[in-house]
């Protein structure tokens, strides 16, 4: 059975922070925590990674943005999985929504609300896990998937005071 090269577009956040005490926040690792962390974890998948910026979402500059673009544009691989700060993920993925030129690709958009490294429980294995799983079903297109729901940019919002994502069109 041949297996799809899942492209890991890696840009920061809460997902790969650690907890600085003298500031009392979380900050970005100076390199991803992430490529060890998957693959350990020993997935059929095969995994590429590339660390675009290591930031604070809220950080991230219109520069920052556009290398995003161009390097899923550029990418030989039609799976791509985004780990993003949650403060502006949906942000990114309706920007992404409306500059990709490329329409080929499935790519997915997750985070945690918690540091994947010194924190448990910690909602960032669940996410990737979950992220994994449906970019491998999902068709081309652009999707957030957070707290085990699969959101378009077009609806996806995230919900400060419940710390979780929710669709702006849906009714409670």
């Amino acid at each position: 059975m041949k297996h799809d090269v899942i492209h890991v577009v890696i840009t920061g956040g809460t997902i790969d922070s650690y907890y600085n005490g003298t500031k009392d926040t979380v900050m970005p690792l100076e390199h991803s925590a992430l490529p060890a962390f998957l693959q350990s974890m020993k997935l059929y998948e095969q995994l590429e990674f590339t660390e675009v910026c290591m930031k604070d979402s809220r950080e991230m500059t219109q520069s920052d943005l556009d290398n995003i673009v161009k390097t899923i544009e550029d990418s030989p691989h039609t799976k791509i999985l985004v780990t993003h700060g949650t403060y502006t993920m949906p942000d990114t993925a309706k920007y992404l929504d409306s500059n990709l030129k490329r329409k080929d690709q499935t790519i997915v958009f997750t985070g945690s609300l918690i540091p994947l490294t010194g924190f448990s429980p910690s909602d960032a294995s669940f996410n990737l896990g979950f992220s994994l799983a449906k970019i491998q079903e999902l068709g081309p297109g652009i999707s957030v998937c957070m707290n085990g729901r699969i959101f378009t940019p077009q609806e996806v919002a995230k919900l400060l005071y419940e710390g979780r994502f929710i669709s702006v069109f849906a009714s409670k």
